[in-house]
């Protein structure tokens, strides 16, 4: 069987699928994976995201009629469009990641172990206020950081490129933050976040890592393993196909470690969604190794416009994401249209551009028996999807969908 295939443009639906040579169901889980997301990190963080203001699982949705459309036998779709009022599944990760940094330098500066309802309760102010964290952001990390230095009581600075629309600039600062605008891609915004942090003295928040910064990014990626473990818990059986977008891929590297340990050598077929104008994980699975896009990879999937996939991510996925699907702009749009006005009998959906790529991945490869095929997609498969995001910059999402989110939802 071939490795990968190519629908050009002026087919009914353009992109490229590539099989991952490196993946295979029956790898282990290694100790070096272990060490980035386990089971026991993944208990604390039910405990301490579950006991924060506002929390309850986001809604897993059945999507019957999609699912027939798509020659499937279900199709589920986790709707992250409510997350604590944020509006993406970001909010687990960059906040989680905000609650540990700051217990960590409040113990540090007490000279004892200070626990986690002493950060979320803000029992140390004068501490905490002293700290300063940071990170670049396509828009919803950098949202989620901002609320969680909020509620610990922490100053927050975040870097935004030029790509990042002003709405979202706007609902960054409505928590408090500091935003300050860079040149270039986000990948650019990211360098300058941490020499900022270097010379400024403080501490970066993101969620992707490279050599020398590990830690923060893994207990982002462990926040992001909570959404999966709702999703799992959720549904009846296990599903046979998981489609993730990717951006630098720490979300979908937590989706497909905890679907690794939770079913073993039966996980589900990981598939991994590209937008083709920020095609990192399709390039570093052809290579076989991590590759940097260059480009000023505008894709409308604004979250997912990254040129460098994360190395904890990679650590992970080179082993457990069995394919990855590079998709045009127009499939995202579709099926942003299609999931608000969907005419199947399912409910309607507030989808973001960036929540739509596992959906448009579905429908794309849907129509094509070769893709199939190689996908051992058929009328038996399960598939979930994430929605990752609702409309977190409602003036596009209503440009492009046509209507706002309250019209859709009415």
């Amino acid at each position: 069987m071939t490795s990968e295939i190519t629908r050009h443009a002026g087919t009914p639906r353009a992109y490229t699928l590539c099989l991952n040579q490196a993946a295979a169901r029956d790898a282990p889980w290694r100790a070096e994976q272990a060490a980035i997301l386990n089971d026991a990190d993944l208990a604390v963080v039910r405990e301490t995201v579950g006991r924060w203001p506002g929390y309850a699982p986001t809604p897993l949705v059945a999507l019957p009629g999609r699912a027939a459309a798509c020659g499937v036998a279900s199709l589920h779709y986790k709707d992250e469009s409510g997350r604590f009022g944020l509006g993406s599944f970001k909010a687990l990760g960059g906040a989680y990641a905000v609650a540990r940094l700051i217990r960590s330098e409040l113990s540090k500066a007490e000279g004892r172990e200070v626990d986690m309802d002493e950060v979320t309760a803000r029992a140390l102010p004068e501490a905490a206020g002293r700290i300063t964290v940071c990170c670049a952001t396509d828009g919803n990390h950098g949202r989620s950081v901002a609320w969680g230095a909020r509620m610990f009581g922490a100053r927050c600075v975040i870097f935004m490129h030029p790509g990042v629309s002003q709405a979202r600039q706007r609902a960054v600062e409505h928590y408090g933050a500091e935003v300050r605008r860079t040149r270039g891609t986000y990948d650019d915004s990211i360098r300058e976040a941490q020499e900022t942090a270097t010379r400024e003295g403080w501490f970066v928040v993101s969620d992707t890592s490279y050599p020398g910064y590990m830690e923060v990014p893994r207990d982002v990626m462990q926040g992001y393993e909570l959404m999966a473990a709702e999703a799992f818990d959720a549904l009846e059986a296990p599903p046979t196909h998981i489609l993730l977008q990717t951006g630098v891929g720490g979300m979908a590297a937590a989706v497909a470690a905890l679907a690794k340990r939770r079913w073993g050598d039966a996980r589900p077929k990981i598939v991994l969604c590209d937008p083709d104008l920020a095609a990192c994980w399709l390039e570093s699975f052809r290579a076989g190794a991590p590759v940097a896009v260059a480009g000023e990879l505008d894709t409308v999937m604004a979250g997912l416009a990254c040129g460098e996939v994360s190395a904890l991510a990679w650590e992970v996925l080179r082993d457990h994401a069995d394919a990855v699907i590079a998709l045009t702009d127009d499939a995202a749009i579709s099926t942003m249209r299609a999931l608000a006005r969907p005419g199947t009998g399912d409910p309607a959906l507030v989808a973001g551009e960036s929540a739509v790529a596992g959906v448009a991945a579905l429908e794309t490869v849907a129509e094509d028996a070769e893709a199939r095929e190689m996908l051992e997609l058929g009328p038996e498969s399960r598939v979930l999807v994430f929605g990752t995001e609702g409309d977190t910059d409602p003036e596009l999402y209503a440009r492009i969908v046509g209507m706002s989110a309250a019209e859709v939802l009415a």
